[in-house]
């Protein structure tokens, strides 16, 4: 019969999100470039389509959720979840590509304009001191690496426990190193922006760095969404993709800001005068 299903893939039934999303990017992204060119109503419609793609994430997954408790998941289905979030990692990986490329094009090749004077960094820029919050926040990351890897590793167990207090400290630190980013960036002898006393030094740095303060605080949310299904049993050992998922992108949030720390902080500001 047309209606047998002899395959192990999972048919989608009709669903909105996917064109509400795209109206929602395309919303999010109209309204931002808007308000760059003080458009009127610019900073409107970019909420407006931040506050759908927001909508949009969370009905998606929890429909999502809802598939995998039905028993739709199946093995090959869940291999090409695995693989979605592979190609995500990697789409990201992309993004800060861009961001170092720009950041060791100017480092390399630094402008003989006035206010770079063909050195790097830019003459008479003082620079954080890359052994002080920056190697702070590094043990940070790097202890948040271990703690989500105590909690797949009690979920694989059976450790529920062992799965919660991981998950939570995970997100403890992970709070932390976006609290200490936070006061860096308010006392930060440089600014974003030519016209408050900034150059390309300190917007490719705040640039890279912030992109990636931004993915800890997805991160940071995507473990709080996890600790909460975890308290309320989801997880199981043999099916756990949505943490295990959590866990590829902190980990490589993990490993970006190691990049960041030895490239920007250390070897960025290498012979610059450090301020304070």
């Amino acid at each position: 019969m047309a209606a047998t299903k002899n395959h192990d893939y999972h048919i989608l039934p009709p669903d909105p999100w996917p064109l509400i999303g795209a109206a929602s990017a395309f919303a999010l992204f109209g309204g931002f470039v808007m308000w760059l060119h003080d458009v009127r109503y610019g900073a409107i419609v970019g909420l407006a389509g931040v506050a759908m793609v927001l909508v949009t994430m969370i009905n998606w997954w929890t429909n999502t959720i809802r598939e995998a408790h039905a028993g739709d998941h199946t093995p090959v289905v869940s291999l090409h979840l695995r693989y979605g979030m592979i190609l995500f990692i990697a789409s990201e990986v992309m993004f800060f590509v861009a961001w170092f490329w720009a950041y060791f094009s100017s480092a390399l090749f630094p402008s003989a304009v006035d206010a770079v004077g063909g050195v790097w960094p830019p003459k008479g820029m003082h620079v954080l001191d890359p052994f002080g919050f920056p190697l702070l926040n590094t043990l940070i990351l790097l202890c948040s690496g271990t703690t989500v890897t105590w909690a797949h590793h009690s979920l694989i167990h059976g450790d529920r426990e062992g799965l919660k207090k991981g998950l939570l400290c995970t997100i403890l630190l992970g709070m932390l190193f976006t609290s200490i980013q936070a006061y860096e960036y308010a006392h930060a002898p440089f600014a974003f922006k030519n016209a408050n006393g900034g150059n390309i030094y300190s917007s490719t740095f705040f640039m890279a760095t912030g992109f990636h303060g931004f993915h800890v605080i997805v991160g940071t949310i995507f473990l709080i969404v996890c600790y909460l299904r975890a308290r309320r049993g989801d997880f199981t050992p043999r099916q756990h993709f949505g943490f295990e998922a959590a866990a590829w992108y902190w980990h490589f949030v993990d490993v970006v800001w190691l990049f960041l720390f030895v490239s920007i902080y250390v070897w960025g500001g290498w012979g610059a005068p450090i301020a304070g």
